[in-house]
């Protein structure tokens, strides 16, 4: 089943995790972003859907093959076969120069709680990108550290 869960993306339902302090922190700042962000929040809604949706573990039982924030992984993109390594960051945190994207970017919001060999299909203005997650290159709660 498909469901379109944020402009430009399309999600097949699926089960995603997701640490209990990830989720505490990211309520927060959906929360934050409310009450003093004008415009549009859709963006917010969807994060916040993602979040309700999601399997919810303690940092030290998640497993090592999931994006959570701060997670560095490594996406191919199945069409061109291009890899490109990002980092999942909070907004304030954010710097495409340095492959580090926002929780709250469509592709970010997407990253969150997928794991190794799962693919997210990106709706562009010139097509179809579909991103498979190829491998795990960082994530704090593997390397022990579970406050990041």
């Amino acid at each position: 089943m498909r469901k379109i869960t944020m402009k430009g993306l399309i999600r097949v339902s699926k089960t995603i995790f997701i640490t209990s302090s990830d989720k505490e922190k990211l309520l927060k700042m959906i929360g934050l972003e409310k009450e003093f962000h004008v415009g549009d929040k859709d963006y917010l809604q969807n994060l916040g859907r993602e979040l309700e949706q999601a399997v919810v573990v303690q940092p030290e039982e998640i497993p090592g093959d999931v994006i959570t924030m701060r997670s560095q992984a490594v996406l191919q993109d199945l069409d061109n076969d291009e890899q490109m390594t990002w980092t999942l960051v909070y907004p304030a945190e954010a710097d495409l120069a340095e492959n580090k994207i926002s929780v709250l970017a469509p592709v970010g919001t997407a990253m969150l709680g997928y794991r190794v060999g799962d693919v997210v299909n990106w709706e562009i203005p010139s097509g179809l990108i579909r991103l498979q997650v190829k491998e795990i290159l960082f994530q704090p709660e593997a390397s022990g550290n579970f406050e990041l």
